[in-house]
């Protein structure tokens, strides 16, 4: 994986949902103007709605460049946007079998959905579990939501596990990591379509950094320090 150096302003997991989108919503307004004409309020109605909702689609996609600023080494970097819903010792049964720190991060439909590498070192392993699509804000959308799961072996040889979950509106979840690969704070990880959630596994003495309600920044926030 390289560094980012372009200044992308549009994921472009978003260019076949953007197209299809605009045209579905021009062939919609074209056909209300020519049904009711141009200057009626059901064609205005129907362009203002279109354009709105377009809009938020784009606002969607948005990937902004981010470059961390500061040391990495023993850092645990924010994986995306939005709102801390878990930070607690928890039991991993999927992975490790044992006590982990968790912190999940819950994306809205309005956050940016790219997907950050938390933690410079060696991807160990990238596992996709089907599963369902509960609203990813509750608990156990983290064991029974449809998922992939990446493990990162850092420099000091500490295991952190990220997990892309699925939420209810979610359909695709993109990994970019693979087995074997060396991987760097700044780089992109995935992305994860409408709604969505990131947990992540860190070892017990991992000090926590942030608390349930705050707000992250995708590859700027730090959440967690390294023991």
């Amino acid at each position: 994986m390289n560094r980012l150096k372009k200044n992308i302003h549009l994921h472009s997991e978003g260019n076949r949902t953007l197209v299809l989108a605009g045209i579905v919503f021009a062939v919609l307004c074209v056909s209300m103007g020519w049904v009711f004409g141009f200057h009626s309020p059901w064609f205005i109605v129907t362009a203002i709605l279109s354009v709105s909702i377009y809009l938020i689609i784009v606002n969607f996609f948005r990937c902004p460049v981010r470059l961390f600023e500061g040391p990495t080494e023993g850092v645990i970097v924010a994986p995306c946007d939005g709102k801390v819903v878990v930070v607690e010792e928890v039991q991993e049964n999927e992975y490790f079998h044992d006590r982990r720190l968790q912190v999940s991060i819950f994306m809205s439909l309005f956050n940016v959905h790219a997907n950050w590498v938390p933690a410079d070192g060696t991807v160990k392993t990238v596992t996709h579990q089907n599963g369902r699509f509960q609203a990813a804000w509750l608990p156990k959308a983290s064991t029974d939501n449809e998922r992939s799961t990446i493990v990162i072996v850092t420099p000091e040889d500490d295991e952190i596990l990220v997990r892309q979950i699925a939420g209810a509106m979610a359909r695709r979840i993109v990994t970019y990591s693979a087995e074997g690969e060396d991987c760097f704070i700044d780089e992109h990880l995935g992305f994860i379509k409408f709604g969505s959630r990131v947990d992540l596994f860190l070892p017990i003495g991992t000090k926590p950094l942030v608390q349930v309600g705050q707000s992250t920044t995708g590859n700027k926030t730090v959440i967690a320090q390294l023991g």
